[in-house]
């Protein structure tokens, strides 16, 4: 009997992921703007067949606290990941190519034509993480003091979701056929126009590009609030989970497979990559030893800092070897409500704020292991119905992918739970996702900005 193939993703930062990764020996002096690095890694992970190679992003740098942020430079200096990914392109030809854009900063029509572009450019590999963003720093840089409230970011979200995927239904597929005989290059019955006025957006036009390859670019979207996994049952088709637990990852997982029923979706039209993190050695010893030895290189700054802003409540005057007074906990979170919640669950346990520094790393699993056992970890979840597969954070590049790529891959093949080799050219055919039909060529047209014909 065929087994269920795993969705395998890279999440990809420079250094990699860890708070500390830019202090390890490996790691390269300005790699997160250098193109030949990025194309390294990339070019590493389609050797290992992955389904798609992610970079994260906020349009953003951090502007308080820039001691603390120098021990630990998250997006302090970064290349904007569309245009990354429009230059990894040509240097891949099968991963797909995912990347962060905010419905909270950019306007639909926008961000419609670049990951519309990212797919022609790619030959159909292009991926959007629609995100709301999660950070003040974010909304300073856009005329606003700090994030609207997470309903109105959702509600927001759904209208620009709804505006991009209309216009990329702008044009019929073989609209233009450059027909020289009748000097026509496109089909004008083939057009659509889009005339939407809505609470957040006006929209009046066409896109000025082609369908994409995959008729849409693939839709990712990673939201743990209610609010969220509503909306990844009704766009996305690959979500990322969150729970480090298994049973907590199974309740998720049948929670949103059950949500897409509503929306008229089957639960295949949407797959879940639980969030993981793999440290391989020798033994496990080996493993979690290179772990800690990578903990301890977090300076008790940033650890702090990192707690605190997940936490959305200032820590740093607490003294380090003291139990955090539940007192400081916030009763909600305006912006990653996965984050806040574990960091609230280990105050509540009583560890010393220095211990709960340096145990949170934001990475719900990270799993620490031989080969086998990773591989073993990683089958389990599958058969136990926790996920449809994985979105791998590599803490430490580019030692972490190498390794995953050379020594666990060839035993998930091995096991026949991974692909051989790529059978399809596009990212919607890696994952097993139907190629959407044209609103607009259905035989049941649907309103300009319905989400499906």
């Amino acid at each position: 009997m065929t087994k269920k193939q795993m969705v395998i993703g890279a999440l990809i930062h420079a250094n990699g992921s860890h708070a500390a990764s830019w202090l390890m020996d490996e790691a390269r002096p300005n790699a997160s703007t250098d193109i030949d690095y990025f194309r390294e890694m990339a070019q590493l992970a389609e050797r290992g067949k992955f389904d798609f190679f992610f970079i994260a992003d906020t349009p953003a740098a951090r502007t308080e606290n820039l001691k603390v942020w120098s021990r630990s430079p998250l997006f302090m200096n970064v290349l904007e990941p569309i245009t990354l990914l429009s230059a990894i392109a040509g240097a891949t030809t099968r991963i797909g190519l995912g990347a962060t854009a905010s419905t909270s900063f950019f306007e639909p029509y926008n961000l419609a034509r670049q990951f519309a572009s990212l797919d022609h450019i790619s030959h159909g590999r292009a991926a959007w993480n629609v995100v709301t963003s999660a950070n003040d720093y974010a909304a300073r840089n856009f005329g606003l003091d700090r994030l609207p409230p997470h309903a109105d970011r959702y509600a927001k979200a759904k209208e620009f979701v709804d505006v991009v995927e209309a216009l990329w239904d702008t044009w019929e597929d073989g609209a233009f056929v450059y027909d020289k005989t009748t000097c026509l290059s496109f089909l004008p019955e083939k057009q659509h126009l889009l005339d939407h006025k809505g609470k957040y957006f006006t929209v009046h036009g066409a896109l000025n590009l082609e369908r994409p390859p995959q008729g849409r670019p693939v839709i990712i979207q990673a939201g743990a609030s209610d609010t969220g996994k509503d909306f990844a049952a009704e766009y996305a088709e690959v979500v990322f989970g969150s729970s480090g637990n298994l049973e907590g990852a199974k309740a998720f997982y049948r929670d949103l497979k059950e949500r897409v029923g509503k929306f008229g979706r089957r639960p295949d039209d949407l797959k879940i990559a639980s969030g993981i993190s793999v440290v391989i050695g020798e033994s496990e010893q080996e493993a979690r030893d290179k772990l800690d030895s990578w903990q301890d290189l977090i300076h008790p700054d940033v650890g702090v800092m990192r707690l605190g802003t997940d936490l959305e409540t200032d820590l740093s005057d607490l003294p380090l070897d003291e139990p955090v007074p539940k007192h400081r906990v916030p009763t909600s979170s305006n912006q990653h409500q996965a984050y806040f919640n574990e960091i609230a669950g280990m105050i509540g346990e009583g560890l010393t704020l220095r211990e709960i520094a340096k145990r949170y790393n934001r990475n719900k699993a990270t799993f620490c292991g031989t080969v086998k056992q990773i591989a073993d970890h990683m089958e389990h979840w599958i058969e136990a119905g926790a996920c449809d597969g994985f979105m791998i954070s590599f803490v430490a590049l580019p030692s972490t992918l190498s390794d995953f790529v050379e020594k666990v891959v060839p035993e998930l093949q091995r096991r026949g739970v991974f692909r051989q080799d790529y059978e399809g050219r596009t990212l919607r055919e890696h994952l097993g996702l139907l190629r959407p039909e044209n609103r607009y060529a259905s035989s049941t047209p649907a309103s300009p900005v319905a989400r499906r014909a």
